[in-house]
């Protein structure tokens, strides 16, 4: 089984836009097909950025698109029912049991309440996760009723999470629009995911920089 049948799977599909619904009732920014496929990329990237074997990378890049499908049952500990239900998803598709027990922890572990990067995969998934910052997130149309969720999504108007050619330093380089949000409302509720983050890229041997506006952060 591949990533592409994972993303086709009509059941799959409906699951991802029904937990995105669920969050679009309690005023979450978006969590549907833009935000898993942009993490399941940005995690395959990690993998094979840093010479993982292709398999590993496709694992990689499944736990990205599975991974906040437990908003379906409820936003908290999303992660833990996630992994549940990808289980039973990806036992019912004949997946080998070790790479359900890789992405399924990788999947239980993603969220910064109580996540840890207990593998590498589940290391580029936090890392992949926590960088998906950007303006199309927003779904809040009235920027005078924004929360601050709202404002520091809407303010980066460019996020780019690359891999030194060393293979030694990853970098998250935003640029934020000072107008909607500062550097403190960044970090006041990015702190927790930047410290995961920091964790993940150690667990993959790495050192982990956030740069906002050309200004090294961490």
């Amino acid at each position: 089984m591949t990533y592409e049948s994972i993303k086709n799977d009509p059941a799959i599909r409906a699951y991802i836009k029904e937990a995105d619904a669920s969050l679009i009732a309690l005023g979450y920014t978006e969590h549907s097909f833009a935000h898993v496929t942009v993490v399941a990329e940005k995690a395959g990237y990690i993998m094979e950025a840093l010479g993982f074997d292709p398999r590993t990378a496709e694992l990689a890049r499944i736990a990205g698109f599975l991974h906040d499908i437990g908003n379906l049952v409820n936003r908290v500990e999303h992660s833990q029912s996630g992994a549940v239900m990808a289980f039973r998803l990806l036992d019912k598709m004949g997946f080998p049991p070790e790479e359900i027990a890789t992405i399924t922890s990788a999947i239980g572990n993603h969220d910064e309440g109580t996540g840890t990067p207990v593998n590498a995969i589940a290391a580029a998934l936090i890392l992949a996760d926590k960088s998906d910052v950007r303006r199309t997130r927003v779904r809040n149309l009235n920027i005078s009723t924004f929360d601050i969720h709202d404002r520091v999504n809407y303010s980066v108007t460019k996020s780019e999470l690359k891999i030194n050619r060393e293979k030694t330093l990853i970098k998250l380089k935003l640029s934020v629009d000072p107008h909607f949000c500062s550097i403190m409302d960044y970090f006041e509720i990015f702190l927790h995911r930047m410290i995961l983050c920091r964790k993940a890229a150690e667990k993959l041997g790495l050192e982990f920089k956030l740069i906002i506006n050309e200004q090294q952060l961490i």
